[in-house]
């Protein structure tokens, strides 16, 4: 579609001079106005319901009278709708002073009187073309956003939602900063006394990480319920993360992770924990860390993996978090293990949402967290 441009000027004679430059030079959409009350008017800045106004560009007078266009000038910006639309002065003021604090007010360029036809016509041109260049740039950014948001959900969905059967509990809280997100968690049932749970922290922020972590994910209920064991677990992702190192570049991808099996009938709790930060376990009231492991997964071709193992007589609940949860309380207090180890502590804290609440009441409004945040909160029973 042509470029509409409008024209304000309290001066009929400049109005005809300006109008008969645009019409020879092939713009032929124009609408004059002699006043700023007029261009308020035409762009409905005072409706409620505005409706699609098209317009691509203003040339404006500087010295109107009631209003001047400077004013105009920062009233229109001040729009949302028109925050982008560009906007010369078409002036016969030379005061410096004046030019800048119209460039200040958010004019794109100014042209003095008398008017210069070149000038005029190629300040338009080089206004008109920035314009096109913003309007792609915005209409990419918007279908990126599209598709991120798309992508956000896909990855939503992916995750386990919560499980309760009647020896054990399973859920989890998941605040990410970004669009997508590097922390990934899931469950399943592997027989009817087993559950594997595995919680990952991806390398990263922003797609990259996430399509790394979803490589990754799509992988986990096959190696999980096939393969169980968390030794071997673990040495299967870490072969299929070195699948992904390409020789040629400078970035390695990598996680950290805790996975364990949870057996209701044994009783036992059997887990590797690859350089993530310790998980929590409540075991018959006595606390343990999990820190029996390996490195971070994807860091070396070849790893060694230590498997350890804990049992409970009566109940355990387990806590399992990444470090964005842990930098984000270390902010606040001086050990975040102490502080999450007596949350997880309270009677009857089942909830992975409350625990985090109770860590921290209305503390992420004044200081949000600046990684992902991710726990996992699981209760056993015995069935005895």
């Amino acid at each position: 579609m042509p470029m509409k441009i409008v024209v304000v000027d309290d001066n009929k004679t400049n109005l005809m001079i300006v109008e008969k430059i645009l019409r020879k030079a092939g713009y032929n959409r124009l609408l004059l106005l002699s006043s700023a009350s007029d261009l308020y008017q035409y762009l409905e800045l005072d409706s409620p319901n505005p409706g699609e106004v098209p317009v691509d560009l203003i040339l404006m007078d500087m010295m109107m009278p009631d209003i001047d266009g400077i004013e105009a000038c920062r009233t229109v910006l001040a729009n949302e709708r028109y925050s982008d639309l560009p906007i010369i002065f078409v002036t016969a003021m030379g005061d410096s002073n004046k030019m800048a604090e119209a460039m200040d007010a958010g004019a794109l360029d100014y042209v003095l009187k008398p008017i210069n036809k070149v000038e005029l016509l190629a300040r338009i041109r080089s206004v008109l073309r920035l314009k096109q260049e913003k309007d792609l740039r915005k209409e990419r950014d918007r279908r990126i956003e599209y598709e991120l948001d798309l992508a956000r959900q896909v990855q939503r969905s992916m995750l386990s939602s919560p499980l309760k059967e009647k020896d054990i509990s399973i859920s989890s809280v998941y605040r990410p900063t970004f669009e997508l997100a590097g922390d990934f968690y899931a469950w399943y049932q592997i027989s009817p006394n087993q559950y594997g749970v595995i919680l990952l922290d991806m390398m990263g922020h922003g797609i990259s990480s996430s399509l790394v972590g979803m490589y990754i994910y799509s992988a986990l209920k096959d190696c999980i319920t096939g393969i169980v064991d968390p030794e071997k677990v673990m040495l299967e992702l870490n072969r299929r993360m070195n699948q992904l190192h390409n020789p040629d570049s400078l970035m390695n991808y990598y996680f950290t992770a805790i996975y364990f099996v949870l057996d209701t009938e044994k009783q036992t709790i059997e887990y590797v924990n690859a350089g993530h930060p310790d998980g929590i376990a409540i075991v018959d009231q006595d606390v343990k860390l999990l820190t029996e492991g390996s490195c971070a997964i994807g860091f070396f071709e070849e790893i060694e993996v230590t498997k350890g193992v804990i049992p409970y007589s009566e109940s355990a609940r387990i806590l399992l978090y990444t470090d964005g949860l842990s930098e984000w309380l270390e902010e606040k207090y001086e050990d975040a293990s102490d502080k999450l180890i007596g949350a997880l502590q309270a009677e009857d804290m089942q909830d992975p949402a409350a625990l985090l609440n109770q860590l921290q009441p209305g503390w992420e409004l004044v200081n949000p967290p600046k990684d992902d945040m991710c726990l996992v909160l699981i209760s056993a029973n015995s069935s005895s």
